[in-house]
């Protein structure tokens, strides 16, 4: 950890450029680097988990986390989608956040896998899961000095919304695979994404979301042959990651319908007027937004949306989908790393110039 001070005072980013994980040979003992250390630390016993009291209008809850890590000033909270996946599937993290010295947090958000799910509809609302992130990041005791919001998906949403309230908390923002409109979504579906899709195959669906039947395994069994594959995640069914599979196993779908609606080609629900545009060039933190050339999200528009955060900048996964840190991972992480380094780097710098400056006065 004093290593880990001491880069930074310098300008130098060290701790997260060659794998700050590893351990390192000392005489004839292994002796383990700042990141592995985690002496001190309150969720020891239980392997990083910390189970966080959520107090809501409709009563107290719990909500899981769990700590990968331990970075002082580059702690990445995630956000993950649908509404109501799971953490699981921000797995992949783990090949390479601990090989860069990024500390990250997975969660679980309420309603969702190891969090409690409360049969609440009114608990459903963008205003209460910015108050529920909030929370967390007070128990996670996450600040302006080290905390960093990524939000995929559902998890952009939220991650816009959390920064347009607490960005004064935040030390940068990831924006991945999410549009900042669901209009602008719905548009880009009805006219890139369904015309996509083979007539007699799109027909059937559109017969089978008419019915309202849309549990019936037909629809699923269409939607994976000619939409999620080529837009969702880029490998053949039989090959998704576990991780992608436990998280959308485990999907709540009362609550991803009443969000999202029940159809995987457009969004409705709650969310069907969500559009915050015009609002980006309030969020002054730097920010990264991520898209994928075969994303279910507009790249262009994620391009554009990208140039209106004051602090923006866009990378591109050309080979990837909705799921690029998947289907195009190492370029999808080499971004999020990149991006936290620039940060890390510019912090130290700032802090060294600060110190040089009190030394010469």
């Amino acid at each position: 950890m004093a290593g880990i001070r001491a880069c930074a005072r310098a300008g130098e980013a060290a701790a997260l450029s060659h794998g700050a994980g590893r351990y390192v040979q000392e005489g004839e003992r292994d002796v383990k680097t700042g990141y592995l250390d985690y002496s001190g630390r309150d969720d020891v016993l239980s392997g990083g988990v910390k189970m966080i009291p959520i107090r809501t209008p409709k009563g107290d809850f719990k909500v899981w986390t769990k700590r990968v890590g331990n970075n002082p000033s580059a702690k990445v909270l995630l956000l993950h989608g649908g509404p109501a996946a799971t953490h699981e599937y921000w797995e992949a993290c783990d090949s390479y956040l601990p090989a860069a010295g990024i500390e990250y947090f997975y969660y679980d958000q309420l309603g969702s896998a190891y969090s409690d799910q409360p049969d609440d509809p009114d608990l459903w609302t963008i205003e209460r899961f910015v108050d529920e992130v909030e929370q967390v990041r007070l128990a996670l005791d996450l600040n302006r000095d080290n905390f960093y919001l990524a939000g995929h998906s559902w998890g952009g949403v939220l991650a816009i919304e959390y920064a347009l309230r607490f960005q004064q908390h935040l030390k940068g923002l990831v924006i991945s695979n999410m549009m900042a409109s669901i209009p602008a979504y719905n548009e880009y579906a009805n006219r890139v994404l369904k015309p996509g899709i083979d007539p007699v195959a799109m027909a059937e669906i559109e017969r089978i979301e008419a019915t309202g039947e849309f549990t019936q395994p037909r629809y699923m069994e269409l939607l994976v042959e000619h939409h999620y594959v080529h837009h969702v995640l880029r490998l053949p069914a039989d090959k998704w990651p576990d991780p992608v599979n436990r998280a959308f196993a485990k999907i709540n779908y009362p609550l991803y319908t009443l969000m999202q609606g029940p159809s995987e080609l457009g969004a409705s629900g709650k969310l069907v007027d969500w559009d915050r545009t015009a609002d980006l060039h309030r969020i002054s933190v730097p920010t990264l937004v991520i898209g994928a050339t075969h994303d279910t999200m507009d790249p262009a528009y994620m391009k554009m949306m990208a140039g209106l955060f004051p602090k923006g900048r866009f990378h591109l996964c050309p080979n990837g989908s909705h799921m690029a840190m998947y289907d195009d991972q190492e370029t999808y992480f080499e971004g999020l790393i990149g991006f936290i380094r620039a940060i890390e780097q510019d912090a130290g710098e700032a802090a060294a110039n600060r110190v040089s400056g009190r030394s010469s006065s």
